[in-house]
């Protein structure tokens, strides 16, 4: 076990933690694994913040075809079986470039989750309204 993490499942038993703590942890994590590797975030510059972005979701890109290679997508072929497990896999796979993209921009784990509390009420809303219209400021004080 990774030091960072024997410190971090110490703090408390599992079942005891509340969600936000394992959001955090995560984001800590990936923050202990990117220096380990170089890498420092939020990048300084626009530029390099732009890099990163580019890097990131390209790799979630990659992780995706990865995940859509666990199921069998090939109509024509008959070999194919679902790998729930490697699934599975790939998902903690966009998880990590996703948390390391977001660290690019800047956000927190609490940043992360308050963003995500007020886009779920908007798209709850547009589900609420049939979502007729396409309105791109319903999104902007997130």
């Amino acid at each position: 076990m990774l030091p960072v993490m024997r410190g971090l499942a110490s703090r408390r038993p599992d079942a005891q933690r509340a969600p936000m703590d394992k959001l955090e942890d995560i984001f800590s994590m990936q923050d202990a694994l990117n220096q380990r590797i170089g890498v420092n975030l939020p990048p300084p510059t626009d530029e390099e913040k732009a890099k990163w972005i580019l890097n990131y979701t390209r790799a979630m890109q990659q992780e995706t075809a990865e995940l859509i290679d666990s199921v069998p997508w090939k109509w024509w072929a008959k070999y194919q079986k679902f790998d729930e497990q490697n699934a599975k896999v790939e998902v903690v796979d966009l998880f990590h470039f996703l948390v390391s993209l977001a660290q690019t921009l800047g956000m927190t784990a609490d940043d992360v989750y308050q963003a995500y509390l007020k886009k779920n009420a908007v798209n709850h809303q547009r589900q609420d309204s049939g979502y007729v219209k396409k309105d791109e400021a319903d999104s902007k004080h997130i």
